[in-house]
């Protein structure tokens, strides 16, 4: 973990990102497109931990879940990639099973923002929620790590919010574009810390958190 920047814990928010069983379950959509889904299954443990700490603590917590119906879908977006895997697009369509929240979800005051791109920043109210609330550092968990969450965070530090990854609270589909992605975000974007990190600087600043 890179050396814990000095910025006040007090205006820290978690962002939880597309935890959905399209992209978490064996059962969905990309599990059945033959997705390893191992690395999430063993991430959501330590996701819940995290999730518990940071709700004794009061610490804000955003879902980020995806939602794809035909009114998004520009053709630019149903073409990339595999363009000869029609599967390729039916991920977490609007009221879905698969587009529900996986094993972790929301309590009723807390924040979801939907998005339909890869950046939860990209034409959503993420940006506007973050500053109303005075928020500046950013706690990134999710999935998947070089995909949504690396977007996410990348859009965020062009913002200028302060970018943590949590390491073991992200998962990817093969270890080494997880690692890749963290290992870029560390190198450029902002710094890598294990959930047990983040919860001990939690703890030791566990005054006047903001909820949302």
């Amino acid at each position: 973990m890179n050396e814990i920047n000095s910025l006040s814990l007090q205006k820290t928010a978690l962002i939880v990102v597309d935890v959905q069983n399209d992209f978490c379950d064996q059962n969905g959509a990309l599990g059945k497109q033959g997705a390893d889904t191992s690395m999430v299954k063993e991430m959501i443990l330590n996701l819940q931990n995290l999730i518990h700490s940071a709700r004794e603590l009061n610490l804000p917590i955003i879902f980020i879940q995806t939602i794809h119906e035909d009114a998004t879908d520009s053709e630019a977006w149903v073409s990339r990639g595999n363009t000869k895997n029609v599967e390729h697009n039916q991920v977490c369509r609007k009221n879905t099973w698969g587009a529900d929240f996986h094993v972790v979800a929301p309590l009723e005051t807390e924040t979801i923002v939907i998005k339909h791109r890869y950046s939860a920043f990209y034409n959503t109210r993420l940006d506007s929620i973050l500053r109303t609330f005075g928020i500046n550092n950013l706690l990134f968990t999710g999935v998947a790590t070089n995909v949504c969450v690396d977007s996410t965070a990348r859009d965020g530090f062009m913002r200028d919010y302060h970018i943590t990854m949590i390491s073991d609270c992200c998962a990817a589909y093969s270890e080494q574009a997880h690692l890749a992605a963290l290992q870029n975000i560390d190198s450029h974007f902002g710094r890598v810390a294990t959930s047990n990190e983040i919860i001990e600087e939690l703890k030791s600043n566990k005054t006047s958190f903001i909820r949302i």
